[in-house]
């Protein structure tokens, strides 16, 4: 059965277009948000981390990624939580102490999801710092294996080009044996060789079932020829989903959302993604409307239409969905209601 996880509204809304969706930027509305998902069967929150707000436009508030974690880790009970990590913010021994005790108050529930980072505006605000596309890598290279160092050796050293620790002791460690697991996402021949050799799992922008196909075939191969095992790497993909009683209401509901407002505040964000991305595919400005490609998976329809092309990726080996939708709250339930019981009755016959 593939599984379904939800991205965290952090931004208040996910829709370019929209201006008001009625999902306030608080901690507060996002535990709602959390709590129902954890309720109704999601098996996994996905919190971004970027400390502007690229879908709202960056004057508009937003929630910091690992706080907001922290503090739904004591009031979430079996759903993974999922933060995202750029490593041009943080030091890598710091961020792996922070992750295990993360793991500790969710009970060996943190993911880590780690970005390279696309962002120069930001990060030259935040960091002060910008560098180029394959180096980013190269940084990310050296952040997980500090990570992985403390998590897993009693003292950890490590002198690189960008970052040096020496005999660093990290206790307690993780609850989960080995640390934390890590996704990372990326389409460039950088991004994806290094996700092969180094991350536990693959997340993917949102695609048609052919193209996340190619792509876990592309993974797998990488992931053998890196000496690991194919077989234990995980695959997940963003969509955005519309789920109505008739395929004409959920039809109408995507017009209104992707009519394109060039004046938004979030569209020069948009812009800054394209440019210093290595995108493995064309963008088009349905993308623009829906971060992440989420509209091109086409989750879009009843119920049973929506089940239908999810077994569609399981059967290419996809096995998570992460959904973004809006208005989140009602949606994560209409969905926990609607989707997820069909989903598992699929499953058991």
């Amino acid at each position: 059965m593939i599984d379904l996880g939800i991205w965290l509204p952090i931004f208040g809304g996910w829709l370019r277009n929209v201006e008001d969706e009625g999902m306030p930027p608080t901690f507060d509305y996002n535990k709602q948000v959390a709590q129902a998902a954890d309720q109704h069967g999601f098996s996994t929150i996905l919190i971004a981390e970027l400390n502007l707000n690229d879908i709202k436009g960056i004057e508009a508030p937003s929630l910091e990624c690992w706080t907001t974690t922290a503090g739904l880790a004591p009031v979430t009970e079996n759903i993974r939580l999922m933060a995202a990590l750029r490593p041009g913010f943080r030091s890598p021994a710091v961020a792996a102490k922070m992750a295990a005790n993360i793991d500790h108050m969710s009970n060996g529930r943190f993911e880590i999801n780690l970005v390279s980072g696309w962002w120069e505006e930001e990060m030259k605000m935040y960091a002060g710092e910008w560098i180029e596309h394959d180096s980013r890598y190269e940084r990310s290279r050296e952040f997980v294996d500090i990570m992985r160092g403390v998590w897993t050796e009693d003292r950890f050293s490590h002198d690189g080009e960008f970052y040096t620790v020496e005999n660093t002791v990290l206790a307690p460690k993780p609850v989960q044996d080995g640390g934390i697991p890590l996704y990372a996402g990326g389409g460039s021949e950088a991004g994806r060789t290094f996700i092969a050799e180094q991350c536990d799992h693959y997340l993917m922008h949102g695609g048609s079932v052919d193209k996340i196909a190619g792509d876990i075939e592309d993974l797998r191969e990488r992931r053998a020829q890196a000496g690991h095992n194919p077989d234990a790497m995980q695959f997940g993909m963003a969509a955005y989903m519309i789920c109505r009683e008739t395929e004409a209401e959920a039809q109408a509901e995507l017009e209104r959302i992707t009519t394109v407002d060039y004046e938004a505040e979030g569209f020069d964000s948009y812009d800054d993604f394209v440019a210093n991305s290595e995108l493995d595919s064309e963008v088009d400005l349905k993308d623009y409307s829906v971060s992440n490609r989420g509209l091109r998976p086409n989750l879009v329809g009843t119920p049973d239409q929506i089940v239908e092309r999810l077994n569609a990726y399981a059967d290419v080996g996809l096995d998570l969905v992460i959904v973004q939708c809006s208005p989140m709250l009602e949606e994560v339930e209409r969905i926990g209601q609607e989707v997820i019981p069909r989903l598992k009755n699929v499953a058991a016959a």
